[in-house]
């Protein structure tokens, strides 16, 4: 799958890794919905950290169809949530 970071790039990951992403988003919800800043801040760190370490960055010049996006490091929660569906940022 590939997944892109705004602000940032594409990584290529195996759809293997697809469960930990998951359960990085769970958690990145529930926090979103209680209101957790400092949660919110700290598990959108993992679920980046996560693609950049079990993917493999695409070339600047690559554009190809990304399955999912995620926000840049620096953004807000409300920005998250405007990103968000029921589902999450990634769809189960």
């Amino acid at each position: 799958m590939i997944v892109r970071i705004m602000g940032e790039g594409q990584w290529k990951l195996a759809d293997s890794h697809f469960a930990e992403l998951n359960k990085l988003d769970d958690e990145l919800l529930e926090e979103m919905e209680g209101g957790d800043e400092s949660g919110f801040r700290r598990t959108l760190g993992s679920l980046l950290e996560a693609v950049r370490r079990l993917g493999t960055p695409l070339p600047d010049d690559a554009l190809e169809p990304s399955e999912l996006i995620l926000p840049a490091p620096d953004a807000t929660l409300d920005e998250v949530r405007e990103m968000l569906s029921d589902d999450g940022l990634i769809p189960g």
